[in-house]
Protein backbone atom coordinates (compact mmCIF):
# COMPACT_ATOMS: atom_id res chain seq x y z
CA UNK A 1 0.00 0.00 0.00
CA UNK A 2 1.05 3.26 -0.73
CA UNK A 3 0.85 6.47 1.34
CA UNK A 4 1.65 9.95 0.01
CA UNK A 5 4.98 9.36 -1.60
CA UNK A 6 5.64 6.37 0.89
CA UNK A 7 6.70 2.97 -0.81
CA UNK A 8 5.94 -0.38 0.62
CA UNK A 9 8.33 -2.96 -1.68
CA UNK A 10 7.26 -6.23 -1.55
CA UNK A 11 9.79 -9.15 -2.00
CA UNK A 12 9.38 -9.23 -5.86
CA UNK A 13 9.45 -5.28 -6.19
CA UNK A 14 12.87 -5.69 -4.27
CA UNK A 15 14.14 -7.87 -6.51
CA UNK A 16 13.19 -6.01 -9.28
CA UNK A 17 15.06 -3.01 -7.76
CA UNK A 18 18.21 -5.31 -6.95
CA UNK A 19 18.37 -6.51 -10.24
CA UNK A 20 18.27 -3.82 -12.25
CA UNK A 21 20.33 -1.76 -9.76
CA UNK A 22 22.73 -4.66 -10.07
CA UNK A 23 22.92 -4.19 -13.99
CA UNK A 24 23.04 -0.60 -13.61
CA UNK A 25 26.34 -1.11 -11.49
CA UNK A 26 27.81 -3.39 -13.96
CA UNK A 27 26.97 -1.08 -16.78
CA UNK A 28 28.96 1.62 -15.55
CA UNK A 29 31.52 0.41 -13.08
CA UNK A 30 30.33 1.47 -10.04
CA UNK A 31 28.31 0.92 -6.77
CA UNK A 32 26.20 2.46 -4.37
CA UNK A 33 26.23 2.25 -0.73
CA UNK A 34 22.61 3.38 -0.52
CA UNK A 35 20.39 0.43 -0.75
CA UNK A 36 17.02 -0.54 -2.10
CA UNK A 37 14.98 2.05 -4.26
CA UNK A 38 17.60 5.35 -3.21
CA UNK A 39 19.97 3.13 -4.41
CA UNK A 40 18.65 2.44 -7.63
CA UNK A 41 17.98 6.68 -8.62
CA UNK A 42 21.66 7.31 -6.43
CA UNK A 43 23.30 4.72 -9.58
CA UNK A 44 20.71 6.22 -12.11
CA UNK A 45 22.10 10.10 -11.10
CA UNK A 46 25.76 8.53 -11.07
CA UNK A 47 25.11 7.59 -14.75
CA UNK A 48 24.47 11.50 -15.73
CA UNK A 49 27.66 12.18 -13.62
CA UNK A 50 30.27 13.29 -16.66
CA UNK A 51 28.25 12.09 -19.49
CA UNK A 52 26.31 13.64 -22.25
CA UNK A 53 22.87 12.87 -22.69
CA UNK A 54 23.67 10.79 -25.52
CA UNK A 55 25.89 8.61 -23.52
CA UNK A 56 23.35 8.28 -20.93
CA UNK A 57 20.64 6.89 -23.07
CA UNK A 58 23.10 4.49 -24.28
CA UNK A 59 24.19 3.63 -20.58
CA UNK A 60 20.39 2.57 -19.96
CA UNK A 61 20.18 1.08 -23.59
CA UNK A 62 22.30 -1.44 -22.36
CA UNK A 63 20.86 -2.30 -19.31
CA UNK A 64 17.52 -2.64 -21.05
CA UNK A 65 19.08 -5.19 -23.38
CA UNK A 66 20.91 -6.73 -20.62
CA UNK A 67 17.27 -7.35 -18.82
CA UNK A 68 15.93 -9.47 -21.82
CA UNK A 69 18.20 -11.97 -23.76
CA UNK A 70 18.95 -11.16 -27.75
CA UNK A 71 17.08 -14.49 -28.83
CA UNK A 72 13.81 -13.13 -27.05
CA UNK A 73 13.74 -10.11 -28.53
CA UNK A 74 13.99 -11.16 -32.11
CA UNK A 75 11.08 -13.87 -31.41
CA UNK A 76 9.01 -11.41 -30.32
CA UNK A 77 10.44 -8.51 -33.19
CA UNK A 78 9.47 -11.47 -35.67
CA UNK A 79 6.97 -13.12 -34.43
CA UNK A 80 4.39 -10.42 -33.27
CA UNK A 81 3.24 -7.60 -35.02
CA UNK A 82 2.16 -4.66 -33.06
CA UNK A 83 -1.59 -5.49 -34.04
CA UNK A 84 -4.36 -3.97 -31.18
CA UNK A 85 -4.25 -7.27 -28.88
CA UNK A 86 -0.65 -6.91 -28.62
CA UNK A 87 -0.45 -3.32 -27.75
CA UNK A 88 -2.93 -4.19 -25.43
CA UNK A 89 -1.46 -6.94 -23.86
CA UNK A 90 1.47 -4.82 -23.51
CA UNK A 91 -0.45 -2.11 -21.62
CA UNK A 92 -1.45 -4.45 -19.49
CA UNK A 93 2.37 -6.09 -18.43
CA UNK A 94 3.08 -2.91 -18.08
CA UNK A 95 0.60 -1.72 -15.49
CA UNK A 96 1.33 -4.84 -13.50
CA UNK A 97 5.20 -5.62 -13.77
CA UNK A 98 6.23 -2.03 -13.39
CA UNK A 99 4.70 -0.12 -10.45
CA UNK A 100 7.89 -0.94 -8.25
CA UNK A 101 9.43 1.75 -10.59
CA UNK A 102 6.89 4.41 -11.56
CA UNK A 103 4.10 3.65 -8.75
CA UNK A 104 0.70 3.02 -9.12
CA UNK A 105 -1.10 3.05 -12.53
CA UNK A 106 -4.00 2.00 -14.67
CA UNK A 107 -4.69 0.78 -18.08
CA UNK A 108 -6.63 3.61 -20.24
CA UNK A 109 -7.93 4.46 -23.54
CA UNK A 110 -5.57 5.95 -25.99
CA UNK A 111 -6.30 7.26 -29.62
CA UNK A 112 -3.48 5.56 -32.09
CA UNK A 113 -2.99 5.64 -35.20
CA UNK A 114 -2.19 2.57 -37.09
CA UNK A 115 -0.30 1.26 -39.66
CA UNK A 116 -3.38 2.37 -42.11
CA UNK A 117 -3.24 5.44 -41.27
CA UNK A 118 -6.70 5.18 -39.41
CA UNK A 119 -6.86 6.55 -35.79
CA UNK A 120 -8.63 3.98 -33.13
CA UNK A 121 -9.69 4.28 -29.54
CA UNK A 122 -8.22 0.91 -27.89
CA UNK A 123 -7.09 0.28 -24.10
CA UNK A 124 -3.18 0.47 -24.70
CA UNK A 125 -2.24 3.24 -22.67
CA UNK A 126 -0.89 3.30 -19.13
CA UNK A 127 -1.92 6.40 -17.22
CA UNK A 128 1.17 6.41 -14.43
CA UNK A 129 -0.60 8.59 -11.57
CA UNK A 130 2.79 10.11 -9.97
CA UNK A 131 6.06 8.82 -11.31
CA UNK A 132 7.79 7.33 -8.66
CA UNK A 133 11.09 7.80 -10.70
CA UNK A 134 10.33 11.32 -11.21
CA UNK A 135 9.17 12.55 -7.88
CA UNK A 136 12.16 10.73 -6.49
CA UNK A 137 14.85 12.32 -8.28
CA UNK A 138 13.18 15.74 -9.12
CA UNK A 139 15.20 15.60 -12.45
CA UNK A 140 13.43 16.70 -16.04
CA UNK A 141 17.20 15.13 -17.49
CA UNK A 142 16.98 12.14 -15.44
CA UNK A 143 13.22 11.30 -16.59
CA UNK A 144 13.96 12.05 -20.29
CA UNK A 145 17.56 10.52 -21.17
CA UNK A 146 16.99 7.63 -18.15
CA UNK A 147 13.34 6.53 -18.63
CA UNK A 148 11.74 8.08 -21.40
CA UNK A 149 13.78 7.65 -24.35
CA UNK A 150 15.33 5.03 -23.87
CA UNK A 151 12.82 3.49 -23.23
CA UNK A 152 10.67 4.49 -26.08
CA UNK A 153 13.41 3.11 -28.13
CA UNK A 154 13.54 0.31 -27.03
CA UNK A 155 10.26 -1.22 -27.35
CA UNK A 156 9.79 0.47 -30.86
CA UNK A 157 13.40 -0.84 -31.98
CA UNK A 158 14.16 -3.75 -29.67
CA UNK A 159 10.44 -5.40 -29.95
CA UNK A 160 9.13 -3.57 -32.81
CA UNK A 161 6.33 -2.20 -31.02
CA UNK A 162 6.03 0.98 -31.14
CA UNK A 163 5.85 3.24 -27.58
CA UNK A 164 5.64 6.86 -26.90
CA UNK A 165 5.77 8.55 -23.54
CA UNK A 166 4.22 11.57 -22.42
CA UNK A 167 5.30 12.89 -18.95
CA UNK A 168 3.67 15.72 -17.17
CA UNK A 169 6.55 18.08 -15.01
CA UNK A 170 3.77 19.45 -13.56
CA UNK A 171 1.92 17.03 -11.61
CA UNK A 172 4.73 14.01 -12.40
CA UNK A 173 2.45 11.50 -14.06
CA UNK A 174 2.94 9.94 -17.32
CA UNK A 175 1.06 8.44 -20.03
CA UNK A 176 2.75 5.61 -22.04
CA UNK A 177 0.64 4.39 -25.27
CA UNK A 178 1.93 1.43 -26.71
CA UNK A 179 1.36 1.04 -30.65
CA UNK A 180 1.72 5.17 -30.74
CA UNK A 181 5.09 5.65 -32.30
CA UNK A 182 7.44 8.09 -30.35
CA UNK A 183 7.34 11.81 -31.79
CA UNK A 184 10.56 13.20 -33.31
CA UNK A 185 12.86 14.88 -31.56
CA UNK A 186 11.80 18.09 -33.05
CA UNK A 187 8.23 17.59 -31.76
CA UNK A 188 8.76 15.98 -28.25
CA UNK A 189 7.98 18.55 -25.87
CA UNK A 190 9.82 16.87 -22.96
CA UNK A 191 12.82 17.96 -24.70
CA UNK A 192 12.31 21.31 -24.22
CA UNK A 193 10.64 21.48 -20.39
CA UNK A 194 12.94 23.29 -18.16
CA UNK A 195 14.65 22.25 -14.42
CA UNK A 196 11.94 21.47 -11.71
CA UNK A 197 11.86 23.63 -8.86
CA UNK A 198 12.92 21.33 -6.02
CA UNK A 199 16.13 19.96 -8.84
CA UNK A 200 19.60 19.56 -7.25
CA UNK A 201 20.97 19.54 -11.00
CA UNK A 202 20.30 22.64 -12.26
CA UNK A 203 18.50 26.19 -11.62
CA UNK A 204 14.70 27.01 -12.64
CA UNK A 205 14.76 28.95 -15.29
CA UNK A 206 12.35 29.54 -18.73
CA UNK A 207 15.37 27.61 -20.73
CA UNK A 208 15.49 23.67 -21.04
CA UNK A 209 17.20 21.50 -18.16
CA UNK A 210 21.00 21.44 -18.84
CA UNK A 211 20.65 17.83 -18.73
CA UNK A 212 18.73 17.30 -21.95
CA UNK A 213 21.88 19.13 -24.06
CA UNK A 214 24.48 17.43 -25.99
CA UNK A 215 27.46 18.85 -23.89
CA UNK A 216 28.45 16.75 -21.12
CA UNK A 217 27.44 18.85 -17.83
Amino acid sequence: MQTADTYDDNLLDRLCIWLVSRKMANAIGAQTAISGYSGFVDLSKQIMQGRNAQQQQAAVAQVLQSLVPAPVLWIIRTAFSPTRLVCVLNAWFAAQMFEWLVGPCEVTQADVKGQDGIVRQQPSAVHIQKCRYLADSQCVGMCVNMCKLPTQAFFTEKFGIPLTMTPDFGDLSCTMVFGQMPPLPEADDALTEPCLIECDAGTVSDSACPKLMTPIQ
